[in-house]
């Protein structure tokens, strides 16, 4: 433990059993987290020790890195990771870990979804929409619209004479791309971004500089993949005129005129 003089804690600085309060742990756990290296030692005043807002942090970190499934030895190795950083790398972390949809969900009853996309309602069509990641099943039984863009989408092709069937077949076939694009993205980062800062050996003062080129990349990815998209469209519906008169000009295509 490393120790101050004084007695007092200082500014955000909390004993063992505020600290559990503040965190809804125990204060055997968090003990437990100190000695399996997953908490630093607190400040020792006095014969008081103190904690601080980087082992609220940290508390914070593991639980979500638990909740994706990691073990308390794998977060403890990615703790250690940070020789030193770890305030930085909660950012980082946090930064990465955000949503990349600024969509909020929506929840709706199954019938409500009836209504809205017809026969999507169906439970074999749902099943097929949940993993397409555009509906989630909730237990209670309604049903969380995770994109409610989509489901309008949906709506407005409903509008136009295109069934749930086919625009399900036609999201499918986007996803597969899209899961494509995002991967490129994902590996442009880093294969050029964080590998070199990895062999640099993640200098302290360059994870501000990781987190801005990671915030920076969200809205570039979108914006790249948009732009490539209304060109690609614009070719392909250019294409699509040309064959459509090209059929419509041939002879035997013509209306015969009324005698």
């Amino acid at each position: 433990m490393s120790a101050s003089k004084g007695s007092k804690p200082g500014k955000g600085e909390m004993t063992i059993r505020q600290l559990a309060e503040r965190t809804g742990m125990t204060v055997r756990n968090i003990r437990a987290h100190q000695t399996r290296g997953l908490l630093p030692p607190p400040i020792v005043r006095g014969r008081t020790g103190y904690y601080g807002p980087e082992h609220v942090a940290r508390i914070e970190l593991t639980r979500e890195m638990q909740a994706d499934g990691l073990n308390l030895e794998a977060i403890r190795r990615v703790l250690e990771s940070a020789d030193g950083s770890a305030s930085a790398m909660f950012d980082f972390t946090r930064a990465l870990r955000t949503p990349f949809e600024d969509e909020a969900p929506e929840i709706v009853d199954v019938e409500e979804l009836a209504r809205i996309w017809g026969e999507a309602a169906d439970a074999k069509l749902r099943r097929r929409a949940e993993k397409l990641g555009i509906l989630r099943a909730l237990p209670d039984g309604r049903i969380e619209v995770i994109s409610p863009q989509l489901l309008r989408a949906a709506v407005e092709l409903a509008e136009l004479g295109v069934g749930a069937e086919g625009a399900l077949r036609t999201a499918e076939k986007l996803r597969r791309h899209a899961d494509g694009v995002a991967r490129a993205f994902v590996e442009l980062f880093v294969r050029e971004v964080w590998e070199p800062f990895d062999r640099a050996g993640r200098p302290e003062d360059e994870w501000p500089r990781m987190r801005e080129a990671l915030e920076r990349m969200r809205p570039l990815a979108a914006g790249a993949l948009q732009a490539s998209f209304q060109i690609a469209m614009g070719e392909a519906v250019e294409k699509e005129s040309e064959r459509t008169l090209r059929l419509a000009a041939r002879p035997g295509k013509r209306r015969k005129r009324s005698a």
